[in-house]
């Protein structure tokens, strides 16, 4: 596994150009949509607060049972796209709704950037994970971004159902940790990423394109 630099300049020029991600809302489960909450054009709150306690802006009312149903916003941005012909009719599981145009930060543009280049480690089973006892030994003498792995080395424990199961590096060559995605014993759903390696070879090319971005991108 190698970087192509000549993608993540591609990218970062894309972002440059336009500076967003478009994040759909879409219906938690089957129900009547019987009112919206929000205009085409309004700006919405994601949750906020120190452990995001406080809810998101509320975007649409679904109802199930003649139970009414609040879906609140998980992102900050503009409405766009608003399904008002969905309006009082019923409606499946998995229908978007409506979609939000978030402005990226300097650090979402960070881990956007980091998730196309690094090697990522993606949860095999929605499950709860933890580093590895050797992993964690690593982290502790050297620190993140200057602790080696190399293949075969444990670096994860996936706890489902009272089952342990370590998690391998099966990639070849030698790689860096630079990013960890989860909380240790939170559930994370399979696919999401777990952890971010860099071969060390490309990370001193890695670190200037970080660079690069905190200087073209204001927080």
């Amino acid at each position: 596994m190698k970087i192509n630099f000549q993608e993540l300049t591609q990218l970062l020029q894309k972002f440059k150009a336009n500076p967003y991600k478009t994040y759909p809302v879409v219906t938690p489960h089957t129900g009547y949509l019987v009112e919206f909450k929000v205009k085409e054009g309004d700006y919405v709150a994601g949750p906020t607060g120190e452990w995001l306690e406080k809810p998101g802006t509320p975007l649409f009312v679904l109802e199930r049972e003649k139970n009414p149903k609040i879906i609140r916003s998980s992102h900050f941005g503009t409405v766009q796209n608003l399904r008002m012909d969905l309006l009082k009719k019923f409606v499946e599981a998995g229908e978007t709704v409506l979609e939000i145009k978030h402005p990226l930060t300097q650090e979402e543009i960070i881990s956007e950037i980091l998730l196309s280049s690094l090697l990522v480690v993606r949860a095999p089973e929605t499950a709860r994970y933890i580093l590895s006892q050797e992993l964690v030994k690593k982290l502790e003498q050297k620190g993140m971004g200057r602790t080696k792995i190399k293949e075969g080395d444990e670096l994860l424990i996936m706890t489902f159902m009272k089952r342990e199961t370590p998690i391998y590096l099966k990639e070849p060559g030698e790689f860096i940790l630079y990013q960890i995605y989860f909380k240790p014993f939170e559930l994370v759903q399979a696919g999401s990423p777990l952890i971010g390696l860099c071969p060390i070879e490309d990370l001193p090319y890695l670190e200037k394109i970080i660079h690069r971005i905190k200087e073209e991108w204001s927080s």
